[in-house]
């Protein structure tokens, strides 16, 4: 209590040293999260905005010298640029995932830190069987194929260049049951899939049609294997050679969580020789990839550039809770603080 106590004093005395004054606003990397498509003027009543597409690591410093207020997205914020940020008062990731910014300097200096909680669980869920169906239903080769006459050509009716499946039946893996895991889950269901889940929650806490499964169990009986973990030291590389040797060779991995949960090289590899059927993710461990990633040249590797979270509608949603978390700090009632 008294910790919470001196955090809202400190706040209090925080946004006081802000009265009189226009507060000034940098945001480091707007580009991805608004392209041009979206609006920063709500924010633009609060105080001074500048808006910088892209931030290199050299030009954090300079850009956010003068700011009360940074929003960033991937651009670090360490202890050394705080060191040399006296000014820096609040920091808004423009995402639920907020390594980007080292904490415990942060609250160790008074500066307040807010994510954007769930609010890509639709997208990235969907985005989840949009690569599941890619993998059992090939409709964009098939698109493709036929735009360059291949039906026009074909001597029967129909054809087909791989085995199709059907998901009704199969069992959906699911490693974390957050948000993003329990609605894959719930869409998994409706497809007829059994669902389970690797989770840290009880059988009694889960609903009836998810089965609780050790990590073990879950690979090894799974059919598709979706990953939906945070990403820690426990959980880096958690699919590696040991891990695949599990599963079974007609199994399709899905990562759309982080990049690093998985083992590129260990995954290439399985794919190359048969030990996995196919590997979808929308994140990678390096980002943008090197050219030389053994992913980008396996055939039944199928790679999205980490876009999950950027459906329009997500976008809106992402932009006006970031609005909202600096307008409560302003009030002195920060909300979504990490």
């Amino acid at each position: 209590m008294l910790r919470i106590f001196l955090y809202l004093c400190s706040i209090k005395i925080i946004i006081g040293s802000f009265i009189g004054r226009k507060m000034n606003i940098v945001i480091l990397d707007g580009y991805s999260a608004n392209p041009g498509d979206l609006s920063w003027d709500e924010l633009k009543t609060m105080g001074e905005v500048t808006v910088y597409d892209r931030t290199s690591p050299s030009e954090t410093v300079a850009r956010a010298a003068e700011a009360d207020i940074v929003l960033t997205n991937k651009v670090v914020i360490g202890k050394a640029e705080m060191d040399q940020l006296p000014r820096l008062k609040y920091i808004g990731v423009l995402a639920t995932g907020y390594n980007v910014v080292d904490t415990e300097t942060a609250h160790e200096r008074g500066i307040t830190v807010t994510n954007v909680p769930a609010y890509s669980t639709e997208s990235v869920a969907q985005m989840v069987f949009a690569h599941l169906l890619t993998v059992t239903n090939r409709t964009e080769h098939y698109a493709i194929a036929n735009r360059e006459c291949r039906w026009t050509n074909n001597k029967d009716f129909c054809y087909w260049d791989f085995p199709h499946m059907e998901l009704s039946g199969k069992t959906f893996g699911i490693v974390g049951l957050g948000n993003i895991g329990m609605r894959v889950a719930t869409i998994a269901n409706a497809f007829g899939m059994r669902a389970c889940a690797y989770t840290s929650k009880s059988q009694d806490q889960l609903p009836s049609f998810i089965e609780k499964k050790s990590l073990e169990a879950l690979f090894s009986e799974s059919d598709v294997v979706s990953l939906h973990c945070p990403l820690t030291p426990d959980t880096h590389h958690l699919i590696n050679s040991e891990t695949l040797q599990m599963m079974k060779p007609s199994a399709i991995l899905i990562n759309t969580g982080r990049g690093p949960l998985i083992d590129d090289q260990a995954v290439a590899e399985a794919l190359a020789e048969g030990r996995l059927a196919a590997f979808c993710a929308d994140v990678l461990t390096e980002e943008p990839p090197k050219a030389s990633n053994p992913l980008l040249s396996q055939p039944n590797a199928f790679t999205t550039p980490h876009i999950a979270w950027a459906s329009t509608e997500a976008r809106v949603r992402l932009l006006q809770v970031a609005i909202n978390n600096v307008r409560s700090f302003l009030n002195g009632h920060p909300q979504n603080v990490v």
